[in-house]
């Protein structure tokens, strides 16, 4: 029966500190573009990556 009271104030510390963090993260900027980064990664590079030549990478084998 006595750890309820170390568990309710702990719990209520903790919820301070995820409320604190919430405000902070707002406050900060972080839920400001939701969309941005989903849409970013849907979108193609005009970049096309240049493919090598298998055949002149190996290097001959000396037996």
């Amino acid at each position: 029966m006595e750890i309820i009271f170390v568990m309710i104030p702990l719990g209520l510390a903790l919820m301070g500190v995820a409320i604190w963090a919430f405000f902070w993260a707002v406050g900060n900027g972080q839920f400001d573009d939701l969309e941005g980064p989903a849409y970013s990664v849907l979108l193609d590079d005009d970049d096309q990556p240049k493919q090598k030549d298998e055949r002149a990478e190996q290097k001959p084998r000396n037996d």
